[in-house]
Formats: C-alpha cells, sequence, structure tokens
C-alpha cells in the first residue's frame, strides 16, 4: 500500500501486489524514481506485465479509482503543480491506466538510466504527464477510455 493523492484531492492508499524487497529505511523515503535496486525476480515480472496493478480494482469497487484516468500520485510531486494538479484532479478520478500509462510504458528504464532520476521525473516526465491528463481530462468520452483500454493492453502485450 502507498498513500496516493485521488478524486477532489483525497489521499487514499493506492493497492499493489509487493515487487521489491522489504527494506525499512528505503521505505520511509517512498516513491524513488528509476531505483531498481530492490525489485525482486518475481516483481519485475509482476511490473513488466503490469500484474502488480491488479490489486487496484479493489480501489475501483471502493470508488477511490476508476479503470481509466490520470495515475493518482504521491504527495511530493504533487506539491511541484499543486494547480495543475488540482484541476485534474476535479476533473476526474485517478485510474489504472491513462494515456501516460502508454507513452511511459518504460518510465522505469527512463528513470534508471538518468543520472538524476527524481530531477528526471520531476522536470521532465511530470509535466509531460500532466500534459497528458489534461489532455485526457478535456476529452473524457467512453469511447476514448475503451482506447485506452486496448492500447494498455496492445503495450503490455508488445512490451
Amino acid at each position: 500500500r502507498q498513500e496516493r493523492c485521488g478524486f477532489k484531492s483525497r489521499y487514499f492508499m493506492i493497492l499493489k501486489f509487493r515487487s521489491m524487497a522489504v527494506d525499512k529505511e528505503a521505505e520511509k523515503k517512498g516513491f524513488e524514481p528509476g531505483s531498481k535496486r530492490r525489485v525482486t525476480f518475481t516483481g519485475k515480472i509482476l511490473r513488466k506485465t503490469k500484474l502488480d496493478e491488479l490489486p487496484q480494482i479493489f480501489n475501483v469497487l471502493k470508488g477511490e479509482m476508476s479503470f481509466v484516468g490520470p495515475r493518482p500520485e504521491v504527495r511530493p510531486f504533487i506539491a511541484y503543480y499543486p494547480e495543475r494538479w488540482a484541476a485534474i484532479l476535479e476533473a476526474a478520478r485517478p485510474g489504472i491506466t491513462d494515456p501516460a500509462s502508454i507513452v511511459f510504458r518504460n518510465e522505469e528504464e527512463i528513470l534508471a538510466a538518468s543520472k538524476d532520476p527524481d530531477r528526471e521525473y520531476r522536470e521532465v516526465v511530470v509535466p509531460r504527464k500532466l500534459e497528458l491528463y489534461e489532455k485526457y481530462t478535456a476529452n473524457i468520452n467512453f469511447f476514448s477510455d475503451i482506447s485506452i483500454i486496448i492500447r494498455t493492453a496492445i503495450a503490455v502485450i508488445k512490451h
């Protein structure tokens, strides 16, 4: 479980299968962009297939998330762009997948290759994701959501 920001800026606990070895000190830090040092062998498989996201169906059933919508973010990265996030979180419930999940399908590799993954995530990845989220929330409809689900499935299978 990890705290994430959701609809109307309410925080909730997102559910995922554990893909990293337990390290109490590292867990206190929270989200570590690009860090693969604690990812287990099984965790690599779960992440590559996106099966680590499967427990989020319970978040959907609880009404905290939807199947399609902007991915929920951790508190520190919301703080860098609060106005943009506020508008997005007013417009849509966070989702299990979204257009940014497709564009940044290999986000972990991008960040792992960076000299400063935290900065890369904060200054490059998050602003691009916000652009995609803003575009998505301005044009939410059933058919685009179905398209995103199909494109996500294809991206997972191809990768």
